[in-house]
C-alpha cells in the first residue's frame, strides 16, 4: 500500500534524462509567466525593466502539477490512453499553460503565442497581466473544465466527467488544501456511483505539498497510515509517492502509473466480461514533494522551498532588490534553458517527441470542450403529457408528479446522455416515474429491501447538494445532459458553485473556440409555500435572487403556474444552451388552469392577461392583479373571485409571469420585455398588486425603470414562517387572497370609502381562519376547497 516501485526502476536513463528535461521546460515557463515582461530566453543578464511590476501567481503548487502532467504523457503516449487532466490546485494556472504551450494546443488555439522566442515572450506577458489570463486554470486554458480559483470541486467535476464515457481516463489531482473542504471530503465516496461496466475511471491523486497559504495543511499532519486508512475506507487502494530527489521521484512515479494503470485495466476488463457488477477498489495516489520545489531554497535567510513560503511569489522584490533579481536569474538558469530550446525558442526535437499527438493531448482532448462533443436530446413530445383542463382550475394535480412521466421517457431516449440529480429528492418531488425505467446508481452493497439500485442507474441521488452540483457539472461540461431537482430552500448550499458556473459560462462566451454547452437546469419543488409541515429552516425562496445577480446572457428564471406551462418549459430548458435556467414549481395537488395549447403560447409569451380572470374587458382596468409563481397564481385568482362577487363594477386585469426576466427592459436582460408593451399590459399609471413567489424587493428591482414603479406594490415572502397549514404560511406573509383585495381596496383611489364594509370583512375572513387553523389543524374547507368559478364567463375559451 505505501509504494508501487520495485527493485527494478521502470524508467530507462534515457527515458528519465527526456521525462526530467520536460519537467524542467515546464517550470522554466511556469517561473517565466509569473516574472519575466521580456527577456524570455535569458538571451541577456536580467534587468529591472525585464520584470513585471505586479507579481501574480502561485509558484509553490505548480512543479508538482508539472511533473504530473509530464508522467501522464508518458502513459497516455505508452498506452494509447484517452485521458484530461483535473487540476484542484487552481492557482497552479501557469504550470498547466506551460504544459498546453509545449504541447502545441496553446498557439492553435491563440494565433501569434507560436512555440518560438516571440511566442513565448507573449505568453509571459499575457500571464495575470492587464488583457491577458487569469493567474487559474481558467476558461481560457485548453484541456480545462475546472477553474479551481475556488476550492472544493476538483474531484466531483472529474467523477461527472467520466460518467457514461467508458474509454476516458480522468487524472484528478487534488491539493492537500483543497482536501481540507467539505464538498472534496464528500467527493471521495463518488465510487460508490461510478460503474466500472459503463463509466470511465477517475484517478485522484491527493497532492501533499504541506502548506496552504500561511500554514501547515491538515492532511500533510496525518500520520501517513491514518491517511491511508481514511482512503483505503473510502474504497481507494492508495500508493504513495514520496521524495525531494527528482530522480528517484521520477521512478516511483512512473512505477506507480503503471501499477495504477494496470489495475484500473483490470477493474474495467473484468466488470465489462459480463458477471456482476460490485463496487472495486480503485487505485489512487498519495504523492508528497516539497510544495515550491526546484525553487529558491531560502530568501533574505528565511526557508522558502518547503514551506508556505513558496506558496506564491517567492522572491517579492525583484525589481526593487539587486539581490532578489540575481536570484531569479539563477533560478531561472538552474533549468538549463539553453538545453530546451532551440536558437528559435522553440522547445528542442526530443520535447516536442514526449507528448501525444491531436487529440490524445490532454490540453485538446475534445470532451474538455463539451460543446464540440455534445449532441442534441431525443426528447418526446411533451404534447403527449398534457392533461386535460376541461376549464380554468380543474382538475387538481400535482405539476411535477406529471412532468415525471415526461422525465422518465426522456431518461429511456438517451440513456447515454442525459441524468436526473437529486439530493435524496426525486421521488419527494414527485419525479418518482423516473423509477420505471431506470434506478438509483450504486454499485456498493445492497440487501433485499433497498428500492431501485441499479450500477447502470440513470438517477444520481446522494444527500449533498455539493456532490449533486459538481457531478452535473462535469456530466455537462464534457457534452452531456440533466436535471438538478431539489427542495427550493436547500439549493442554497450550492450557491458557490452556481457562481463558478455561472462565471464559466459568461467567459466562455467570448472564447471563439469554446462551444456552447447543455444548460444547466434546475428543477426546484418542495417550495417555500408547501413547506408548511417542515417549518421554519424549509422555507426560503431566494436561489431565485441568487441567481438573478449573474450576468443576464446566462441565467433565466421561470415560475410556470401549472402542470402543462411546467411540461412547456421543462421542454424548452433541455433544449437550451449554455444558461443557468431555474425553475420553481409545486409538487403538491394544486389548480391547473391551462390547456396545453395556451400554455405553450403562454410560456413563449413569458407573461400575459388571462383575460378568463379578468374583468375589464378590453378596456382600462381601475386594478392590475399581477401573479408569479404557482401558489401566488392561486390566491390572485382568488382575490380576483372576491374582487368580482363584491365588487361587480371594478375592472380588474389579471397578469401572470412565467418568465421573471420579462420584468426587466430589454437593456438589462435579452427577455425583457420593451417599455411600451409593458405598459400595454401593466398600464401606465394604474395600480399593479403583485402576487410574488419569493422575496418581494427582487421584482421591485427588475422593474425599477419602468414607468408606473411608483404604483406597483408587491406580496411576497417576507421571512415569516413556522410549522402551521399551507394558508396560514401565505397568511403570515400578507400574500392570502384576503390581503390582496385589502391591497386593492387601499390602492385603487376613491375605492376605500365606498368598499369599506368589504375591507372589514376581509380582516374578519383572515382572522376566522387562523382561529379555525388554531382549532383544528388544518385550513378552513372554504380555502382549501375553493374553485375557480365564473357564473358568466365571457372569455372563456370556445366550448365553455
Amino acid at each position: 500500500m505505501d509504494t508501487a516501485l520495485d527493485a527494478n526502476p521502470p524508467l530507462t536513463d534515457d527515458e528519465l534524462r527526456r521525462l526530467d528535461a520536460y519537467w524542467r521546460a515546464a517550470n522554466y515557463l511556469t517561473v517565466g509567466q509569473i516574472y519575466l515582461l521580456d527577456n524570455p530566453l535569458l538571451r541577456n543578464p536580467l534587468t529591472p525593466d525585464d520584470i513585471k511590476p505586479r507579481l501574480l501567481g502561485h509558484w509553490g503548487t505548480s512543479p508538482g502539477l508539472n511533473l504530473l502532467y509530464a508522467h501522464l504523457n508518458r502513459v497516455i503516449v505508452g498506452r494509447d490512453l484517452n485521458a484530461m487532466f483535473i487540476t484542484g490546485p487552481g492557482h497552479g494556472g501557469p504550470a498547466i499553460v506551460a504544459n498546453t504551450w509545449l504541447e502545441g494546443t496553446w498557439s492553435e488555439r491563440y494565433h501569434g503565442i507560436d512555440r518560438d522566442e516571440a511566442g513565448m515572450a507573449r505568453l509571459f506577458r499575457q500571464f495575470s497581466f492587464p488583457g491577458g489570463i487569469p493567474s487559474h486554470v481558467a476558461a481560457e486554458v485548453p484541456g480545462s473544465i475546472h477553474e479551481g480559483g475556488e476550492l472544493g470541486y476538483a474531484l466531483s467535476h472529474a467523477y461527472g466527467a467520466a460518467f457514461d464515457h467508458p474509454d476516458l481516463l480522468v487524472a484528478c489531482v487534488i491539493g492537500d488544501g483543497e482536501a481540507e473542504t467539505g464538498p472534496l471530503a464528500g467527493s471521495w465516496l463518488s465510487n460508490v456511483f461510478l460503474n466500472p461496466a459503463r463509466d470511465g475511471a477517475v484517478l485522484p491523486i491527493l497532492h501533499l505539498n504541506g502548506y496552504k497559504i500561511a500554514s501547515p495543511t491538515v492532511f500533510s499532519r496525518i500520520p501517513e497510515p491514518d491517511l491511508l486508512e481514511l482512503m483505503h475506507g473510502f474504497g481507494y487502494q492508495p500508493y504513495v509517492v514520496a521524495g525531494d530527489d527528482p530522480a528517484q521521484v521520477h521512478q516511483t512515479l512512473a512505477a506507480t502509473l503503471d501499477r495504477a494503470l494496470d489495475e484500473i485495466a483490470a477493474i474495467q476488463r473484468r466488470a465489462r466480461s459480463g458477471g456482476a457488477v460490485e463496487r472495486p477498489r480503485w487505485p489512487m495516489v498519495v504523492m508528497r514533494t516539497p510544495k515550491g520545489w526546484t525553487g529558491p531554497r531560502d530568501v533574505d535567510g528565511k526557508q522558502v522551498e518547503g514551506t508556505y513560503r513558496a506558496h506564491q511569489v517567492p522572491l517579492s522584490e525583484v525589481r526593487t532588490n539587486p539581490t532578489h533579481l540575481a536570484e531569479l536569474e539563477t533560478w531561472l538558469r538552474s533549468y538549463r534553458p539553453e538545453e530546451l530550446f532551440d536558437a528559435t525558442g522553440a522547445p528542442v526535437a526530443e520535447l516536442l517527441a514526449l507528448p501525444p499527438c491531436g487529440d490524445r493531448r490532454m490540453s485538446a482532448n475534445p470532451v474538455t470542450n463539451g460543446g464540440v462533443v455534445l449532441r442534441d436530446l431525443n426528447l418526446p413530445d411533451f404534447r403527449d403529457y398534457a392533461i386535460e383542463v376541461p376549464r380554468p382550475g380543474e382538475p387538481m394535480a400535482g405539476a411535477t408528479g406529471v412532468l415525471g412521466g415526461w422525465i422518465r421517457d426522456v431518461i429511456a431516449a438517451n440513456p447515454e446522455s442525459f441524468r436526473l440529480f437529486g439530493p435524496d429528492e426525486v421521488a419527494s418531488n414527485r419525479l418518482g416515474a423516473a423509477f420505471e425505467v431506470t434506478g438509483r446508481a450504486w454499485v456498493a452493497a445492497t440487501v433485499p429491501s433497498d428500492d431501485h439500485l441499479l450500477p447502470d442507474g440513470r438517477v444520481m441521488e446522494v444527500l449533498s447538494e455539493h456532490l449533486c452540483q459538481g457531478w452535473l457539472e462535469g456530466y455537462l461540461l464534457t457534452g452531456r445532459h440533466g436535471v438538478f431537482t431539489s427542495y427550493e430552500a436547500f439549493i442554497h448550499i450550492v450557491d458557490s458553485m452556481v457562481n463558478q458556473h455561472a462565471k464559466w459560462l459568461k467567459v466562455t462566451r467570448g472564447i471563439p473556440w469554446r462551444q456552447p454547452l447543455a444548460s444547466l437546469n434546475y428543477l426546484l419543488s418542495s417550495h417555500v409555500w408547501r413547506q408548511d409541515h417542515n417549518g421554519f429552516s424549509h422555507q426560503d425562496p431566494g436561489f431565485i435572487d441568487h441567481v438573478v445577480n449573474k450576468k443576464a446572457e446566462v441565467v433565466r428564471v421561470y415560475l410556470p403556474p401549472d402542470a402543462n406551462t411546467l411540461l412547456s418549459t421543462m421542454d424548452h430548458c433541455l433544449r437550451s444552451r449554455h444558461y443557468i435556467n431555474v425553475v420553481v414549481a409545486g409538487k403538491q395537488p394544486a389548480p391547473n388552469w391551462l390547456t396545453m395549447s395556451e400554455a405553450i403560447q403562454h410560456t413563449r409569451r413569458g407573461l400575459g392577461i388571462w383575460e378568463w380572470a379578468s374583468t375589464d374587458e378590453g378596456s382600462e382596468p381601475d386594478v392590475v392583479l399581477a401573479c408569479c409563481g404557482d401558489v401566488p397564481t392561486l390566491e390572485a385568482l382568488a382575490a380576483a373571485d372576491l374582487l368580482r362577487r363584491h365588487l361587480p363594477d371594478l375592472k380588474v386585469r389579471l397578469v401572470n409571469v412565467v418568465d421573471l426576466m420579462r420584468l426587466q427592459p430589454p437593456t438589462e436582460h435579452p427577455h425583457g420585455l420593451p417599455d411600451n408593451e409593458f405598459d400595454t399590459i401593466f398600464t401606465a399609471d394604474r395600480p399593479i398588486i403583485f402576487a410574488y413567489h419569493g422575496y418581494p424587493w427582487l421584482i421591485h428591482r427588475l422593474t425599477y425603470r419602468r414607468t408606473n414603479h411608483d404604483n406597483l406594490h408587491v406580496r411576497g415572502y417576507k421571512e415569516e414562517g413556522t410549522t402551521t397549514t399551507p394558508f396560514d404560511m401565505v397568511m403570515l406573509n400578507d400574500l392570502d387572497r384576503f390581503h390582496l383585495v385589502i391591497d386593492v381596496i387601499d390602492r385603487v383611489p376613491g375605492l376605500a370609502a365606498r368598499a369599506a364594509h368589504l375591507r372589514q370583512q376581509m380582516v374578519d375572513e383572515r382572522q376566522s381562519c387562523r382561529d379555525y387553523t388554531r382549532r383544528y389543524g388544518e385550513d378552513d374547507p372554504r380555502v382549501s376547497e375553493w374553485r375557480w368559478i365564473r357564473e358568466t364567463e365571457p372569455g372563456l375559451r370556445s366550448g365553455q
